[in-house]
């Protein structure tokens, strides 16, 4: 359990999510066992200790939206909704606690919120989030808070500019040092059509990694699959893009069997995309530009639509990209994306992410995947300077 420590440590370190040197883990075994920094080690485990749970992670994001969103809410408010599909599906919302609320017992407080919550944001601390029966669900829900703070807060300050006075200086911050150019240049991609078990296993696991590795997705979302006309080989459902070894389940491609029982929930939209286009491969993909400006639309004023991320029955388009709604799963999303990928090679789904196809292999589906995720960072740009004149 050590080792699950030190590693999730590393890979909160290596997606740059947290502030180095400001995270810890706590997990109860036969004793409580604590990695990371000390005072938040101590932290975590005093929290733990409140919980019946297995695992919690408390780290700093590496960037201050989380805290931005808290300060910017009403005095009476305490929690924060989001509007992407992971806090719909998977969050609900998200709490926070002010430092005023934690003066007496602080680790009894967030426990509290946490009793019935993956994930609470709590000023001055950062975020704080559970795994109820193994570690890597603590670095889960820890991720899937600091994605979707991400999306909220960029989003909101296109609307509404800078409020607080240090909004300015972490925002250029952000803009020119944190981010980092996406490309996939320097990746090697096995040239297609892909003929043999092996070699689409050992292919989907090496371009999984990339996805991770290049910012593309956050947590453990997102989705893979390849067809070789018999068989869709697709990622299992709650599995990390990054560690698909002995995670990615062979479905018959016409659906005979329940073998498919663990395959990604999005298992009938891949098959659905496989008929309507004849591609052999499809990613899955959440960049947090894209998600944001599929939120964004401009016909909203006078729209009848309450859900927009379910019920919208229009096709937008970002930058030739064709932009739908539907839910996860069987829902609208596997109705609503095959119809418009095909010619483009690429659909974004509302608030959820984007979909990539390659005709024999997955090096352009990776490249589309980059593209639509750079357009949209500079079309996001391109929309805040034209507002606000940064």
């Amino acid at each position: 359990m050590r080792d699950q420590i030190t590693a999730y440590l590393g890979k909160l370190e290596a997606d740059r999510s947290a502030e180095a040197g400001c995270m810890a883990f706590a997990a109860q075994d036969d004793i409580m066992l604590t990695g990371g920094a000390e005072e938040l080690s101590r932290i975590a485990g005093e929290i733990l200790g409140h919980l019946n749970c297995l695992a919690l992670c408390v780290a700093r994001p590496s960037l201050p939206f989380a805290d931005f969103l808290l300060r910017r809410t009403a005095p009476h408010e305490s929690v924060l909704i989001p509007h992407d599909t992971e806090t719909r599906t998977f969050l609900h919302d998200i709490p926070f606690l002010r430092r005023d609320q934690l003066r007496d017992d602080g680790a009894s407080a967030i426990a509290r919120l946490l009793a019935s919550r993956k994930g609470v944001i709590v000023e001055g601390l950062g975020i704080v989030a559970t795994g109820t029966l193994t570690i890597e669900q603590a670095y889960i829900n820890w991720s899937s808070v600091f994605h979707s703070t991400f999306i909220h807060y960029l989003k909101d300050l296109l609307h509404t500019g800078f409020i607080l006075t240090e909004e300015m200086n972490a925002f250029r911050n952000f803009r020119n040092c944190w981010l980092s150019p996406l490309t996939a240049d320097g990746l090697e991609f096995r040239g297609g059509p892909l003929q043999h078990k092996m070699e689409i296993l050992d292919e989907i696991c090496r371009v999984g990694r990339y996805t991770v590795q290049r910012g593309l997705v956050d947590s453990f979302f997102g989705n893979i699959s390849y067809s070789d006309g018999d068989l869709i080989y697709i990622s299992q459902t709650a599995s990390s893009l990054d560690t698909l070894e002995g995670c990615i389940d062979p479905v018959p491609f016409e659906n005979s069997s329940t073998v498919g029982i663990t395959a990604s929930s999005e298992l009938a939209a891949h098959r659905q995309i496989f008929v309507a286009t004849g591609c052999r491969s499809i990613l899955h993909g959440h960049p947090r530009f894209a998600v944001i400006m599929s939120m964004l639309c401009d016909d909203a004023d006078g729209c009848q639509v309450k859900d927009c991320w379910r019920d919208c029955p229009k096709v937008r388009f970002l930058g030739g990209t064709p932009v739908v709604a539907g839910e996860i799963g069987a829902g609208g999303l596997a109705k609503n994306v095959p119809p418009v990928i095909g010619e483009p090679g690429r659909a974004i789904v509302y608030g959820h992410g984007v979909f990539s196809i390659g005709r024999n292999d997955f090096k352009e589906a990776f490249q589309a995947l980059v593209d639509v995720e750079n357009w949209c960072r500079n079309e996001y740009f391109k929309r805040f300077d034209q507002l606000w004149q940064t």
